[in-house]
């Protein structure tokens, strides 16, 4: 009927034992008050047919009993944990460094590859309920632009206001990731993840990626790199004379510095040449962090008193019903 039935009171079972002295009592009272008359033979009245009513005629006790045994029920409070569901204990820390160089407005990404990455981890930041999310923002130096927080809103506010030329131009990769370290070394989360996110070589800031890495292993702290950018070249916006025209000009990510970076601390390094590529990425990091969070396994536990209760009702209403129809005896 319920499953996982527990008791939160069992103790009040006990009360289950006054039944053999209620019993007790029953018979004694059945054969001290069952009539007696003198006859030479009882041969004829145990030739007598005998009806249900004789059959039934402890049945008013037994549902007595029965109802009694239902209130007790009710008493050591019936529960059920048949609401089983997963939740997540503790949460991932995860903050996204991102390069606002003015590089990232290439436009081999629709409509250019910052506002690609801006789309693709607010979609990512939208899906991670439980955790807490920072982003950090680099260029030829780094600052948190969003510290960790669980306000999905105000990330996502906050993130549609990121455009290149906020901070010095350049591309600071080692203060990107450093500034990232320091936004979680203090987490107790049981997982702390960083998301890398550049299109160029490291050529600004005063960390070396590599020092960078090795202070996030220090910490336990895992870094996804991403490299994003076509192979060959790119088109991008130049300002002449004559207005903005398109230029193409030559892709160069340090790919073997983003994959050193992910070998040290125990990540992955990704390449992201198209919308769709950087979309798979970022799905591939949540399914990847997904299966690292702790996750137990709980019941909210029901009160399960009424059927109790409305069984013992029952009860007592048939047995009244029969004691004062089938059962009712001659004043």
């Amino acid at each position: 009927m319920f499953e996982g039935l527990t008791f939160r009171n069992p103790e009040f079972f006990y009360l289950l034992l006054l039944i053999l002295p209620m019993a007790a009592w029953y018979f004694f009272s059945q054969y001290k008050n069952a009539a007696s008359i003198r006859v030479s033979s009882a041969a004829p009245v145990l030739k007598a047919p005998k009806t249900i009513r004789y059959y039934l005629r402890h049945l008013v006790f037994l549902l007595q009993v029965l109802a009694f045994a239902a209130f007790t029920a009710v008493l050591a409070r019936p529960q059920s944990s048949s609401n089983w569901e997963n939740v997540t204990t503790e949460g991932i820390d995860i903050v996204i460094s991102l390069d606002i160089s003015t590089s990232m407005l290439a436009m081999d990404f629709s409509p250019n590859r910052l506002e690609a990455a801006k789309n693709v981890a607010m979609e990512f930041i939208s899906g991670r309920q439980y955790d807490r999310l920072g982003l950090v923002v680099f260029a030829g130096e780094a600052f948190t632009q969003v510290p960790l927080t669980t306000d999905r809103a105000v990330l996502l506010n906050l993130f549609k206001d990121i455009e290149t030329g906020m901070i010095e131009d350049g591309t600071a990769i080692g203060n990107g990731l450093a500034t990232s370290v320091a936004r979680l070394k203090d987490s107790d989360a049981i997982s702390r993840v960083v998301i890398l996110l550049t299109d160029g070589e490291n050529n600004s800031g005063e960390i070396a990626p590599l020092t960078a890495a090795e202070i996030a292993r220090t910490f336990g702290i895992r870094v996804y790199t991403i490299g994003v950018g076509t192979v060959g070249t790119a088109p991008y916006p130049v300002q002449t004379p004559y207005g903005t025209q398109l230029r193409d000009v030559e892709v160069k990510i340090d790919e073997e510095m983003l994959q050193e970076i992910s070998n040290i601390t125990g990540g992955r390094y990704f390449r992201a040449t198209s919308n769709t590529k950087l979309q798979e990425i970022y799905e591939e990091i949540d399914e990847l962090e997904k299966s690292k969070i702790d996750v137990r396994e709980f019941s909210r536990r029901s009160e399960e008193f009424l059927p109790f209760a409305l069984a013992g009702i029952l009860l007592l209403v048939m047995g009244f019903l029969l004691r004062t129809t089938v059962f009712r005896t001659v004043p």
